[in-house]
């Protein structure tokens, strides 16, 4: 009898391996052993899946993984020679399918310019990584990956530009001012969304500050937009993914209260705002200083706020 439980055991374990590794994926995969730093073993499992399924938008999802990870380790020449793989198989895809196609091909390609031009500029080559994205911008407009795109362009040059105007064909709150009116104020913007847990995990942090600072003239806009949905994910009509928005905003962001709440997915693009929150901080003569698409701890942005409100 064990004699037969091991031979079984023996036949099955390979193919309950094999289900298990295609049910996680490839990208799950890439992903688990760039967690551990292993890259030999990333690349073995892109390996073997191209052997096995060739270049596929999952493939080239995973493939902008390692151009990530190698990225944010330092390896600038790997990372930008991912990039580049990435986005040639990418673009030999969009010759016969759209690049919204489905979700695997946005990401691989979003992420694939966005590591080349983060490697370019840290190698000090900034012009060349502001043409490769205003390329992109041209070729991809109106795309998924176009708030990605922007919102590096922006991190590499809106620092010192007059801030864009601010649309609000809607509103939560009070009527938001333009922007223009507030020069002579230091201005935080506030990027986030209804689902975002980062976002929440802010607003204490916000409204520390905005107790701080607010005295010395700080002023706080806190633009969102719609996602066509609501409460657990549920679609929801646009009336009623706004009351969903303002439900959200009076439960997590009590120390926000009184701040306007621009509703528009125009800002968004114009800010290229595709992380959320993204932290925008203006000086008193309109002119942008910080520029960051993430969460920040307290001490960061106290930091940053110190220097705009100079």
């Amino acid at each position: 009898m064990r004699c037969r439980v091991k031979v079984l055991l023996q036949v099955l374990l390979p193919v309950l391996l094999l289900a298990l590794s295609a049910r996680a994926g490839i990208v799950e995969d890439v992903r688990g052993a760039l967690a551990l730093n292993n890259f030999a073993a990333a690349q073995s499992e892109l390996n073997a899946y191209q052997m096995q399924k060739g270049t596929s938008p999952e493939y080239l999802e995973a493939m902008s993984w390692m151009a990530r990870a190698l990225l944010a380790n330092a390896h600038y020449d790997q990372a930008e020679d991912y990039a580049k793989q990435t986005q040639r198989l990418a673009v030999e895809q969009l010759k016969t399918r759209k690049l919204d196609a489905e979700e695997h091909l946005p990401t691989a390609l979003g992420a694939a310019v966005e590591v080349e031009a983060q490697a370019m500029a840290a190698q000090g080559h900034k012009p060349q990584a502001v043409s490769l994205l205003r390329g992109a911008l041209r070729s991809y407009a109106n795309t998924s990956i176009e708030p990605r795109l922007q919102k590096n362009l922006n991190m590499l040059t809106l620092t010192g530009q007059p801030a864009p105007p601010l649309k609000a064909p809607e509103h939560l709150g009070p009527a938001p001012a333009a922007l223009s009116e507030m020069k002579g104020s230091p201005v935080l913007l506030f990027f986030w969304a209804h689902w975002c847990v980062d976002c929440k995990g802010e607003s204490p942090i916000l409204a520390r500050l905005r107790t701080e600072y607010g005295p010395r003239g700080l002023m706080i806009v806190a633009p969102t937009q719609r996602y066509g949905y609501g409460a657990r994910g549920e679609e929801a009509s646009p009336q009623a993914e706004l009351q969903y928005i303002q439900n959200v905003w009076q439960q997590y962001y009590p120390g926000l209260a009184g701040v306007p709440v621009p509703v528009s997915q125009a800002n968004f693009k114009v800010y290229g705002a595709s992380t959320t929150p993204t932290l925008v901080l203006i000086d008193r003569q309109g002119r942008i200083t910080f520029y960051h698409p993430g969460a920040l701890p307290y001490a960061e942005l106290r930091a940053a706020i110190d220097k705009a409100i100079e």
